[in-house]
């Protein structure tokens, strides 16, 4: 069978439906590990530090040899390393020390999200075709699919095999990666620029309006997950509501919703303004964390939270599609920069939200703190529009 870019868009999508396996599916098993290998929380903590620390660095390697190799061989390399890492799960912590082997386990996984990351939005950006924010969009509604079949169909396997065959499970999800690295061998794949060669790193930050969007990049990581990981702790512990209830109204919601406005602008894009639809995505945002914070209702702060989903999902990939719009010629290193800045955010907003909170004493203090992101992503894109006009 002929393969043709339609294969490659599908390639992309699972592409990113295998990060998010990467990046949701070892917290499911945290506790599982506690139990069966005795770690602690600040081991646990250390997990999710390799994590996100792995995918920085990757992010920052990434923007020099990804042109070298070319983006078949960088995407073949992240699936790779996303399958061994996932394998090992179920392997490496039964035959060396546990908690080593979970920490290797999480690096392996941590350089194929971090490469995916990187790589596959530029292939998307590359392929034939006007629509490229609408592309964008949709590729990215499918880390936030591919999060809730991650908890759905875990959550599945768990009351139907028990918990204590938990090691099993990324087994499973291994063969999605394997498959994508076979499909990526035949797919055809553009280079970005036709030199095949990206801007200078260097270059780039001697651009004014590349600043701005590492800003707005920094803020739309932020904006996201300064609510998505405080949410479930928040509805449990502040609003007082159960667990249960509290994950499937808060998270549970808040990927959803995110999944529905990324698919929304991904399906009629090509008939909004992508600029005015971040910026009335950050202001709904920034409604969206007083609703949170100030609302007299546990269920309304709840409703606020999952509207926050909503807000935040052009965020993203909305940002990745102006900044090639704005300078086109950025390729490659452009994106893994973004990528950088994203990441950066993703770890600024949580962080900003616990440090304030903690303080403070209250939660709520904290999440009023970091709506200070979308608030700095619409003055930002305020600038861009007037930017335009002149």
């Amino acid at each position: 069978m002929s393969l043709t870019y339609k294969h490659t868009k599908y390639a992309a999508y699972i592409g990113y439906i295998t990060q998010a396996i990467i990046n949701n599916l070892a917290p499911l098993l945290f506790v599982s590990f506690q139990r069966e290998f005795l770690l602690s929380l600040d081991k646990i903590s250390l997990l999710i530090t390799m994590n996100f620390g792995v995918q920085i660095i990757t992010d920052v390697a990434s923007a020099n040899f990804v042109d070298k190799i070319g983006y078949r061989s960088a995407c073949v390399i992240a699936h790779i390393f996303a399958v061994a890492g996932l394998v090992g799960y179920g392997t490496l912590p039964f035959v060396i020390s546990p908690f080593a082997g979970l920490l290797i386990c999480s690096a392996v996984c941590s350089v194929g999200g971090g490469l995916t990351e990187v790589v596959i939005s530029p292939v998307v950006e590359a392929l034939p075709g006007d629509e490229k924010a609408s592309a964008m969009s949709l590729l990215h509604s499918f880390y936030c699919w591919g999060q809730v079949l991650v908890v759905l169909l875990s959550t599945l396997f768990f009351v139907t095999f028990g918990v204590l065959r938990w090691r099993f499970l990324p087994f499973i999800w291994a063969l999605i990666p394997l498959f994508n690295t076979f499909l990526f061998l035949k797919v055809p794949i553009r280079q970005l620029n036709e030199n095949g060669k990206s801007t200078p790193v260097r270059k780039l930050f001697t651009v004014k309006v590349f600043w701005l969007f590492l800003i707005l990049m920094l803020c739309a990581g932020a904006s996201e997950l300064a609510m998505s990981q405080w949410a479930s702790l928040f509805a449990e512990e502040v609003l007082g509501v159960s667990k249960t209830l509290g994950d499937l109204l808060g998270p549970c919601a808040f990927a959803v919703l995110m999944g529905l406005s990324r698919t929304v602008y991904g399906l009629f894009g090509t008939k909004m303004n992508l600029r005015f639809f971040i910026f009335a995505s950050g202001v709904l945002c920034v409604i969206s964390y007083l609703t949170v914070v100030f609302a007299p209702l546990p269920i309304i702060s709840l409703i606020g939270c999952a509207l926050c989903g909503l807000s935040v999902g052009i965020m993203w990939p909305g940002t990745y599609s102006l900044a090639a719009q704005k300078y086109p010629q950025g390729g490659t290193a452009m994106f893994a920069i973004l990528a950088l800045a994203g990441d950066a955010g993703c770890s600024s907003g949580p962080i900003l939200a616990g440090f304030v909170g903690d303080a403070s004493g209250n939660l709520k203090t904290g999440l009023l703190a970091a709506a200070l992101f979308p608030l700095i992503m619409v003055i930002g894109i305020s600038l861009i529009r007037k930017n335009k006009a002149k």
